[in-house]
């Protein structure tokens, strides 16, 4: 059964049966919402891309993106880059996996981020989402969906982090401007 997310709420990353997850994905959708022109209505196409950054501590330690797909330690990995997006009816156009049993020790939270690529604000995207999958089975855990769109370009989804000897996610929903990870680090940097 799957939690629809509010800003600032959190899940533990824990089994019914008291396990752990071991494999979550990070799935983000999104369609371009109609425009009315002079010709009918059209939508554009927009670039959302999704990126993970690991963090020890306050520090950046890696970072898996489009041009950066798989972390240096293997345990994270995107699986490729939507020019387009598209589906937005709860089907990923990209997807970040994380393998929790190989994140390093010394990594103790993994912050998800959106951006608009192309630099459309979110008032141009409809039916955006980012979601948390458990990998093993395919069972949606939470969802957390972006409403109203905005005038931003980029949103600080969520973040999974270590909670005793398990993981948590909390929706973080936080908007922000920037058309890379890069330009929004200022901006996380309290949320950690």
């Amino acid at each position: 059964m799957s939690v629809n997310l509010t800003k600032g709420q959190a899940i533990s990353l824990q089994k019914n049966d008291g396990g752990s997850l071991t494999a979550v994905r990070m799935g983000l959708g999104w369609k371009a919402a109609p425009r009315r022109g002079l010709f009918g209505t059209r939508t554009r196409e927009i670039d959302l891309d999704a990126s993970a950054i690991l963090f020890a501590g306050d520090q950046p330690v890696d970072v898996v993106f489009f041009r950066h797909l798989v972390s240096d330690d293997g345990s994270v990995r995107h699986t490729g880059d939507n020019l387009v997006g598209g589906a937005g009816q709860g089907t990923d156009d990209e997807a970040i996996l994380v393998d929790l049993r190989r994140v390093p020790s010394h990594i103790d939270q993994i912050v998800f981020t959106v951006n608009s690529f192309t630099g459309q604000t979110f008032q141009q995207v409809q039916n955006a989402f980012c979601r948390l999958v458990d990998d093993t089975t395919g069972q949606e855990l939470a969802r957390y969906t972006l409403d109203g769109g905005g005038d931003y370009t980029a949103q600080i989804m969520a973040k999974v982090h270590r909670a005793g000897n398990g993981w948590t996610m909390t929706a973080l929903g936080v908007p922000s401007q920037g058309r890379t990870f890069k330009d929004l680090m200022p901006a996380i940097a309290p949320l950690l």
